[in-house]
């Protein structure tokens, strides 16, 4: 068993003549709470979405515990131990919460078994950890934005990954949000989870990052302690603000 989980090797990805990433090497340990930041546009996603399969990168490797998934389909990835969220919640809206947390449970978890019990009873048990036990039947369709964040949430770590991907998930959560969620992911790497977080909070990056790593235009600028990143003098330039 290698120390990294994940290597990325010399990834690019062009959309026309737009450069979104310029070769990134990006390694993350096992169990390691990796936080990414930088501008809009500096590739953030497009990163997480080659990582995922959503996107397929033009040059690069990937390896994802010791096997090369360049290639590999999407669905396949996340049988193998990925899952992520999208900075756009995209939950069934005719189905309810309990309902939609229970597709990545039968998809991956349960797809050889019958026991629809069980698996009611693993999304519901998903749901209380969120503080969304009152709205476990409730349509996805009536959600407010921070519930649908939730709702994400809450389908990724269904899938019970190794990996879990996170897209600007505590957009527009109040502080008291921000404080329960990170409470949630601080226990899930306790657990042995690996998590790499896209977050524009910085009190959030700074409290559940080990190692922050920040984009600009495609490239990596700065990869250190998040106290290191934050003092970066480019970092600072292209970012933070002076």
């Amino acid at each position: 068993m290698t120390e990294n989980l994940l290597e990325v090797t010399a990834v690019s990805k062009r959309f026309g003549g737009f450069v979104a990433l310029a070769g990134i090497d990006l390694s993350v340990r096992r169990g390691e709470r990796l936080g990414i930041i930088g501008p809009n546009g500096s590739g953030k996603t497009t990163l997480m979405n080659c990582i995922s399969g959503s996107l397929r990168s033009d040059s690069g490797s990937i390896r994802f515990d010791g096997a090369d998934i360049t290639r590999l389909a999407t669905y396949r990835r996340t049988r193998l131990g990925m899952a992520r969220s999208f900075q756009i919640p995209r939950p069934f809206l005719s189905m309810t919460l309990a309902e939609n947390v229970s597709v990545p449970l039968e998809y991956v978890r349960h797809r050889r078994s019958a026991h629809t019990a069980d698996v009611r009873s693993e999304a519901l048990a998903i749901i209380e950890r969120l503080g969304l036990a009152d709205k476990a039947d409730a349509p996805a369709s009536t959600f407010s934005q921070v519930e649908l964040r939730k709702l994400e949430l809450a389908r990724a770590m269904a899938a019970r990954p190794a990996l879990l991907m996170l897209d600007e998930v505590m957009a527009g959560l109040s502080a008291a949000e921000v404080d329960e969620l990170l409470a949630i992911l601080l226990a899930l790497s306790r657990d042995g989870v690996t998590v790499i977080m896209i977050e524009h909070i910085m009190r959030a990056i700074m409290r559940f990052s080990e190692r922050v790593v920040c984009l600009d235009a495609g490239r990596i600028v700065a990869d250190g302690t998040p106290a290191q990143v934050v003092a970066d003098a480019d970092v600072q330039r292209i970012y933070l603000g002076a």
